[in-house]
């Protein structure tokens, strides 16, 4: 510690006891203020740095000030941070230029010296903080220590170098985007990862902490690993390691926040503001020497508290004006006993098993074995389940309402249940806590009502003898049977007093918790069921109508049978696999006694089996049915299935007890067992046909009694189970019955495939499937021309019928089996409607095999079927006429002239030419369509019956017809113009502008203001549209000529006429734009082109490329020298024996090629080849001419420039560049555009 003297003071924390005071007054003036402090890792020396540049070391036992050292880095400078290393004789030292360096001390013949060496510059980044790796006594031995690592963080980037054995940068890492104030940190810890401990760098600026691990390799090289980073939403001053899993940050708000690494949460924020943080701005201006810093450290100095800040062993230091501050980690029990302090039992035990399970964070005092660390804890947690205990009965109101009281317990009583079954201490919850809340009433019945959901939970399973009878009779005074009922079936039986369970559960008839103890306790399966019968016994005996308790029963009755021979416990569980056969045996043996234990005279035989059938023949024969489907090779087990099909046979067949209904399901059952492949029942031939008769004779009209017989049926039928019987007969019975699939099979096995489409055609359920059925048989093999013809004749005969069960699979099939019947099947066909549909079908479009095929007369059937959407659906007229091509024009023209169909009608007429006759009729319709329009608005005048919204709605909707009536008008018009001249043209567009311009004056009415502003930009739009076909002038004269317009004043066609200008003001604007932008394109590529071509030339050598000889072979000739723009130089007589040349001979420049290039690129190229455009061409071949003269004089060199030219493909992009601005301009290619889009749409 430091006084405004300037005089340290030692202190021991633990006393608050004064050991040294170091330094003098002196020394303070000297040197200026204390601005770093630091205490290698045996505490025998201190080394401080200054604000004047000065350091000092003192020897910590005696207070004797063993160096001063003032010429470790540039005067001028403050000490920002001065740290010892792990080597007590290296130390490293930052100033406020941001210079770092290494202070090696010495001692030699008793003389203490110091050696400086700068290990990183302030002039290439200055440095702010240093961090050099300190390892704990655990690690002292540890492989990286050797390299006495140094981490720095400058105001761009961290940097880590190592000081041994020779120096060297390891690592550089730039920071991020970040606030330039914000202040670097560094910090260095020791971290298991995968069970080797390695140092892992946390350091950050700003909001962000990146963790780089630090491993050296086995070829001694060091690794850095990046780690998952952490993001905070706060600027960081100070960064801290507590221990090897949790570090402590403070933010500029002076907020301190406990941080677990691995998790990334924050578990602590504490405000530091009582503290008085110390900072060390001060130091960071350099205000001692002159403040001779740049500005970004200044700025960053201005949050900088790293002088202030101080960990070791756990333990963190903040410095304040007034005091020092220790911040440490609450081992776990204190953090326990924090929670009981404050009375929170459920948040201590619930902190108490984090550590237990090793899931806590930031854990300190606890053992790393997870047997010890369990032990310890478990021992805590036990002593606060008491605590909590005691707690509850002394804090529980002994006054109020019970339901106060039983709130309070509910809240206490099951945390100890938890608490006690996760450590697994039943002994403890049973014995000794329970025998504490037993003393109060209210306690103890929560206490074991509790206990119901970890029991039906499975994780209670075994229960004292006081608890299991204390349990029971508050159940039972509760009446809280069925929560009773689901603890017993769960618990384990040895812990129940059988025979009070037993008898509770008879009394309170709770047959699942008693068939459980009797089966669980006692291997006793037969007993529950003679209780069970003999409770559905006399009601079914005296013939009384079954309660819903009967029934509960009686489908208990049948679940608990189910689940014995399925070899399941019942309710739950399964049935000891060593009994499972001799259960299911116990069973059968029981079900198919002659009489009961307690018979009388009056009992029937077989009184088990006859009781269920009574109760519910079809369940009853569903569980015989699902166990017989486990018997495959077990001969008791089918001797049982054959004993038991006698006996349901001999109890119900021919007695009146039974119902026809409950005989019929007997034989469905006994049928599918029969129908079984590996069937071994045996069934005597009389009643075998009984079942039969049975199944093709249904007594009653419910259609899934029908399904079932018949499915049953067609079972037996297909395993040859009616090979004895008479199939005349049975075809008969099934004709009668109309089961149509057994017809099916019949016919199908006779080869009358023709009577099988009359079984189709009767059968409601499978009518649509006989197109299937008539399309495979005559499409697939196996079958003689004979009854492929037979079902040819029989399709043909229903055809009619066929048509209007599904007109299209009847097309199909006609095109696939009866094309050359097509006429007569057609003029049979008496309803227009129905041979509407077949012809839509038959005549569309098909993918496939089929899609080319003609029908015969197929020209009638299409104007057949144009005739008939002229009638039925006139919309889908122009649709059939654009894909349709197989019918005459001026019969489907005579055909819509016929029906007013004007539209389609005009289609054809423009299709056939008569391009004024579709117009035409065009028009004559709009003309229709304006005159009942102009009709309605003058009718809502005079009209008076008629309301004024329904007049609305009827001018709305006749006035979208006339919008509909002019867009196609126009869109012929568009097509049209393309190949007319100008007077046909107007011909087709003035009757258009005067039949709209005259409907204006004709509207009247209410709504004529709306009806008549719509026709006035109908009218503007056909404007629009024509004038790019007809010029301006002639629609301005024609309008004038008008005699609506023609007379009046000139405000009537202002709108128009402004419109119109408008539209060539834009047309005038976009084409002084577009050629604006052509003349700015041209430029561009001129320029590009001309700075290409007068680019200058520089050889990559002085030798030429072919013959490898100086460019001057000989000092008194003169030789041409071609340089390419791929920077290769040749002799002129070179490139001519190469052949490197195109064009002719001749020609006064002749045009080279690069040897050399072109070579790379595939070879050489004939002359008359075209050459390539790559580096081997210049954009510019320049031919330079060297001179040499003798005279006794040095010979000197003239370099002529011949001539610059373009090459070949140079000349080529000049051309396309000239032929595209010599052709049409852009804006014509625009109006192209346009003209092409109006085909499908007006243009405006």
């Amino acid at each position: 510690m430091l006084d405004v003297h300037l005089l340290f003071y030692l202190t021991d924390y633990t006393n608050q006891a004064l050991r040294l005071c170091l330094g003098t007054k002196t020394t303070g003036a000297e040197f200026g203020a204390v601005s770093a402090l630091s205490i290698n890792h045996d505490c025998s020396r201190l080394l401080c740095g200054f604000a004047k540049g000065q350091i000092t070391m003192w020897d910590l036992a005696n207070g004797k000030l063993l160096r001063t050292i003032t010429d470790a880095h540039p005067p001028g400078t403050a000490i920002l941070h001065v740290k010892f290393t792990d080597d007590p004789t290296l130390a490293v030292c930052n100033d406020s230029g941001g210079s770092v360096f290494e202070l090696a001390f010495r001692r030699v013949m008793g003389m203490r010296s110091c050696d400086s060496r700068c290990l990183f510059s302030g002039s290439k980044g200055e440095v702010c903080c240093i961090e050099p790796l300190h390892a704990p006594p655990d690690f002292r031995d540890h492989p990286i220590t050797h390299y006495s690592l140094l981490a720095m963080a400058s105001l761009t980037k961290i940097l880590v170098i190592g000081l041994k054995p020779t120096l060297k940068v390891w690592m550089t890492f730039p920071y991020s985007k970040s606030d330039p104030s914000s202040v670097p940190q560094l910090a260095w810890q020791f971290v298991p990862v995968q069970k080797t401990v390695n140092p892992i760098l946390a350091f950050c600026k700003g909001d962000t902490v990146h963790f780089l691990q630090v491993k050296k390799e086995e070829t001694g090289t060091i690794h850095v690993i990046k780690q998952r980073q952490l993001h905070l939403s706060c600027d960081i001053i100070s960064l801290s390691w507590i221990n090897s899993r949790t570090l402590v940050l403070v933010d500029s708000h002076e907020k301190l926040q406990v941080v677990d690494r691995p998790s990334q949460e924050v578990l602590e924020t504490l405000d530091l503001e009582q503290v008085q943080l110390v900072y060390n701005s001060r130091h960071f201006k350099s205000l001692a020497t002159g403040g001779n810093v740049s500005q970004a450290l200044a700025l960053v100095g201005e949050k900088a508290c790293y002088q202030s800040v101080s960990s070791y062993a756990g333990q963190i230091v903040y410095l304040g004006t007034k005091s020092a501050h220790i911040m440490t980690l609450r081992n776990w029990r204190e953090r326990i006993d924090c929670w009981l302090k404050q009375e929170h039992f459920v948040e201590a035990l619930s902190l108490a098993w984090s550590f237990h399970e090793g899931t806590a964070k930031a854990v300190v005092g606890l053992f790393g074995d997870p047997l010890k660390r369990k032990g310890v804890v478990s021992d805590k947690m036990v002593e606060i389940l008491f605590q909590f205990t005691e707690y509850a009965l002394k804090k529980c109101p002994e006054q109020g309402k019970i339901q106060v009281m039983e709130q309070h317990f509910q809240d206490v009583v099951p945390v100890l249940v938890e608490y006690c079954l996760l450590l697994q201490r039943a002994d403890l919850l049973f014995n000794q806590l329970y025998a504490q809340l037993v003393e109060n009433t209210v306690a103890k019945g929560v206490f074991l009502e509790s206990l119901e959901s970890y029991i039906v939970a499975d994780r209670l399973g075994h229960l004292t003898p006081p608890i299991m009878r204390d349990l029971l009779a508050h159940y039972h005074d509760n009446g809280m049977m069925d929560s009773l009922e689901r603890c017993i079936v769960h618990l384990d039986v040895t812990s129940l007093d059988i025979q009070q369970v037993v008898r509770v559960c008879w009394e309170n008839q709770l047959y699942d918790a008693m068939i459980y103890v009797f089966n669980s306790g006692m291997n006793d399966y037969i007993t529950p069921m003679e209780k069970l019968f003999a409770v559905i016994v006399p009601t079914l005996k005296e013939g009384r109508s079954l309660t819903d308790e009967d029934v509960v029963m009686g489908n208990k009755l049948l679940v608990y049978i189910s689940c014995c021979l399925a070899g399941r416990a019942y309710p739950i569980g399964d049935i000891p696999e060593d009994l499972v056969v001799q259960v299911k045996n116990q069973v059968f043996e029981f079900l198919i006694r002659l009489h009961s234990t307690d018979s009388s005279e009056e009992e029937e035989v077989f009184p088990f089996i006859h009781t269920l059938l009574h109760f519910d023949t079809r369940e009853f024969l569903n569980v015989l049915a699902m166990t017989f489907e486990d018997f495959k090779n077990d001969k008791q087990a089918l001797e049982y299935q054959q004993r038991i099909v006698d006996i349901l046979l001999k109890v119900m067949v021919d007695n009146p007890d039974f119902t026809p209904s409950q005989v019929g399901g007997l034989f469905t059952f006994l049928a599918r067992q029969l129908a079984k492949p590996d069937n071994t029942l045996f069934v005597n031939r009389k009643l075998f046909d009984q079942v039969l008769e049975f199944l093709c004779c249904p007594d009653d009209d419910s259609r899934h009694t029908e399904r079932q017989q018949v499915e049953v049926l067609l079972e037996l039928l297909q395993v040859g189970g009616v090979v004895q019987f008479n199939e005349e007969r049975l075809l008969t019975l099934a004709e009668k019955a109309k089961f149509y699939q057994i017809c099916e099979f019949l016919y199908e096995k006779k080869h009358l495939y023709d009577k099988i489409i009359d079984c189709y055609l009767q059968d409601p359920l499978r009518k649509w499937e006989i197109f299937s059925y008539i399309h495979n048989l005559l499409s697939m093999p196996g079958y003689s021309p004979e009854e492929k013809q037979t079902v040819k004749n029989k399709a043909r005969q229903h055809m009619q019928e066929l048509i209007t069960l599904d007109p299209s699979k009847s097309a199909d099939l006609v095109l696939f089996h009866f094309v050359d019947e097509v006429q007569q099947i057609i003029s049979e066909l008496q309803d227009d409607q129905i041979l509407f549909k077949f012809l839509s079908c038959l005549l569309e479009p098909r993918e496939g095999p089929h899609s080319e095929s003609l029908l015969p007369v197929e020209r009638d059937l299409n104007e057949l079927l144009l005739d008939l959407l002229c009638r039925f659906a006139p919309h889908q007229l122009l649709s059939f006429l654009h894909t349709s091509q197989h019918y005459r024009l001026e019969e489907a023209i005579q055909i819509t002239e016929k029906y007013h169909c004007n539209e389609a009608r005009a289609y054809l007429l423009q299709k056939k030419g008569d391009v004024q006759g579709a117009f035409a009729v065009l028009l004559e319709t709009l003309n229709q369509k304006l005159c009942l329009l102009t009709a309605e608005t003058d009718g809502g005048v005079e009209g008076e019956n008629r309301g004024q919204n329904k007049d609305e709605e009827d001018s709305e909707s006749t006035l979208t017809r006339v919008k509909d009536s002019l867009n196609d008008i126009i869109v012929f018009c568009h097509q049209s113009c393309q190949n007319l001249d100008q007077p046909q043209r107007e011909s087709l567009w003035f009757p258009l502008l005067d039949s709209m311009m005259a409907s204006q004056k004709q509207v009247k009415g209410h709504n004529a203001k709306h009806i008549s502003d719509v026709l006035k930009e109908l009218t503007m739009e056909v404007l629009n549209c024509m004038s790019s076909f007809i010029s301006l002038p002639a629609i301005i004269q024609q309008i004038l000529q008008d005699p609506v317009y023609g007379r009046g004043k000139l405000a009537e066609i202002q709108g128009l006429i402004l419109g119109m200008l408008d539209t060539f003001n834009y047309e005038q604007t976009l084409l002084e734009t577009t050629t604006s932008l052509l003349n700015h394109d041209l430029h561009w590529s001129l320029a590009h082109l001309r700075a290409a071509v007068t680019r200058g030339l520089h050889p990559r050598q002085d030798y030429c490329n072919i013959c490898l000889q100086h460019y001057k072979r000989r000092q008194d000739s003169a030789e041409e020298i071609i340089v390419f723009s791929c920077g290769h130089l040749y002799h002129f007589q070179c490139l001519q024996q190469k052949n490197c040349g195109w064009g002719s001979a001749a020609e006064v420049q002749q045009r080279w090629r690069c040897y050399k290039c072109s070579s790379s690129q595939g070879g050489r190229s004939g002359i008359s080849s075209e050459p390539k455009r790559s580096r081997s061409t210049s954009l510019a071949q320049t031919h330079l001419t060297s001179v040499h003269h003798d005279g006794g004089a040095v010979a000197h060199r003239k370099k002529v420039f011949v001539e610059a030219t373009l090459d070949l493909q140079q000349e080529q992009s000049w051309d396309q560049i000239r032929s595209l601005y010599q052709g049409p301009s852009r804006l014509s290619i625009l109006s192209e555009l346009s003209h092409g889009h109006s085909h499908g749409k007006p243009a405006f």
